[in-house]
């Protein structure tokens, strides 16, 4: 649950879902298309332009400035101010719950498949 807006917003993890349906390797490659989605595509990274400028995609689009550097420091491993596609999808795990239950299993999944 979060607040925005006034409002509180409720987080529904639908990811673990998506894997049931999709199969590890499925799931990994809707990832890489949302990255794709958010990127920036001259410099392959999510910068904090490209995700300010996509953000609607997210139904985010009403996000300051402040938020959206807030969202690319908690994925940002190497410190370089934007995500790459790796730094991307771990922060995509660490967001779900339900992933992080069965990440071992489906990373195990993905590798054999």
């Amino acid at each position: 649950m979060a607040m925005r807006g006034g409002a509180v917003v409720t987080f529904e993890d639908f990811f673990p879902v998506m894997v049931e349906r999709l199969g590890a390797r499925g799931f990994m490659e809707e990832l890489s298309k949302g990255f794709r989605l958010l990127m920036d595509k001259e410099k392959g990274v999510i910068t904090l332009e490209s995700l300010k400028r996509n953000a609607g995609l997210l139904g985010l689009s009403g996000m300051s400035d402040d938020d959206v550097r807030s969202m690319l420091r908690e994925g940002d491993l190497d410190g370089d101010g934007t995500l790459d596609e790796k730094e991307f999808c771990v922060l995509m795990f660490r967001l779900s719950p339900g992933l992080m239950k069965g990440s071992k299993e489906m990373l195990e999944e993905a590798i054999d498949s």
